[in-house]
């Protein structure tokens, strides 16, 4: 089959979703009332001479998972978590490995192979003897039945869902885990990549986590480039690019007198009109019920990159129990100044000239973590050389396991 198969009917109709998605106005307006959080709210960076001048950490978790089957029925699957953190615009050593290049902390399985479902569960069950992992299940109080929105037989039908749910909970894991170091303070910020809707873990518990991580002082959020609701408010981002820019910065009165240096950011509450178009009814309602997690989903613009319009654009879930305190009263009065002080900070991270608009912890922490794309070659290099140099096998019988019948049509 070749693209060209693709009926132009087809093609058509994505460029029509994507143009009408792209260009829908949601009347939200440019200036208004500061207590309205779905306004923009408007601030100019922290300079750059500044963006180290600040006792808080900065820790930063990413997961990957990868797998690779071969055609003797043999499956080898890896899943991997773990954490950066900076402080003073450095990175600090959270390992005993004594090397000078690795210096955050990762976890990941010893059981890697499958061949039958009972390697699924064997994997699935090595989850659960990971420190991290039975710590927060100690927190949770109750058994993996009744936290997990899914029973261990659902988890293991696939390599991928097992993969993907171990590594969810682990991140997760992490989260609880940076929390109770005796290094962390109330303050520091604990980033992680997409969102806080975890949606292995059924809401009654993740949302006792953000309680948690909110009673200590801890601030978590979530943040993403790759989302629906960027979809949804691209005529939006551009009508304030555009305001931000051509009307309201040469009229701005900026504390930093280098013109080039000059830059204002923004953040706003993504309305429910918008998140119901992004995600159906999965993410709209902003409680402790009702759904996943215990995130409050935001729009922000950290820094600006010339011309590209909604590419510095970020989706940032903020603890919803940090932007509403009183949610448990039924107050939905949001903190102000609270998410004012939390972009802003934000803005300490997002000025590295290579991934402007973006914090660089979490940029780290995915080079450090990720199982990179030539993941078959290498676990392959690393299992011939086992076999060879271990067992003592054959170098043609190793071959023979790792023949790729693909290859040779």
């Amino acid at each position: 089959m070749s693209y060209k198969d693709v009926s132009e009917e087809a093609i058509n109709s994505i460029a029509e979703f994507i143009n009408k998605k792209s260009t829908r106005p949601y009347g939200i307006s440019l200036t208004g009332d500061s207590t309205n959080p779905e306004v923009p709210h408007i601030f100019e960076i922290i300079p750059f001479t500044e963006i180290d001048k600040t006792l808080r950490k900065f820790y930063a978790i990413d997961g990957s998972y990868n797998s690779q089957e071969f055609y003797n029925g043999m499956c080898i699957a890896v899943y991997a978590a773990g954490y950066v953190c900076y402080q003073d615009g450095k990175q600090i050593c959270l390992n005993n490995l004594n090397d000078p290049v690795i210096q955050g902390k990762s976890y990941f399985p010893e059981r890697v192979l499958i061949i039958n479902d009972e390697d699924k569960e064997a994997i699935y069950d090595e989850l659960f003897t990971f420190e991290p992992v039975k710590k927060i299940m100690a927190f949770f109080g109750d058994s993996p039945d009744n936290v997990f929105a899914y029973n261990k037989k659902a988890i293991c039908t696939t390599a991928s869902t097992l993969l993907a749910f171990c590594q969810g909970i682990l991140e997760l894991a992490l989260v609880y885990e940076i929390a109770n170091l005796e290094n962390t303070k109330a303050g520091d910020f604990i980033l992680r990549d997409g969102t806080l809707r975890p949606v292995d873990v059924k809401q009654k518990y993740s949302v006792a986590l953000g309680e948690y991580l909110k009673k200590k002082g801890i601030i978590v959020v979530a943040i993403t480039k790759n989302s629906g609701i960027k979809m949804e408010l691209s005529y939006t981002f551009k009508q304030i690019d555009t305001y931000l820019q051509d009307k309201l910065k040469p009229t701005y009165s900026f504390k930093n007198s280098d013109s080039r240096s000059q830059k204002l950011c923004c953040w706003f509450e993504v309305p429910v009109a918008v998140l119901s178009s992004a995600y159906g009814q999965m993410y709209i309602r902003k409680e402790l019920t009702g759904g996943r997690g215990f995130g409050l989903f935001f729009a922000a613009r950290l820094d600006y990159v010339e011309k590209l319009q909604n590419y510095d654009w970020l989706v940032v879930d903020v603890n919803i129990f940090d932007a509403i305190p009183e949610i448990r009263t039924a107050d939905t009065k949001r903190d102000i100044p609270f998410l004012t002080d939390l972009f802003k900070e934000l803005t300490r991270l997002t000025q590295e000239h290579y991934i402007l608009g973006y914090p660089y912890p979490l940029v780290e922490v995915h080079n450090f973590i990720t199982l990179k794309k030539a993941f078959k070659d290498e676990i392959v290099k690393r299992v011939k050389f086992a076999l060879y140099g271990n067992q003592q096998m054959d170098n043609v019988d190793i071959e023979n396991i790792f023949l790729d019948i693909h290859d040779r049509f």
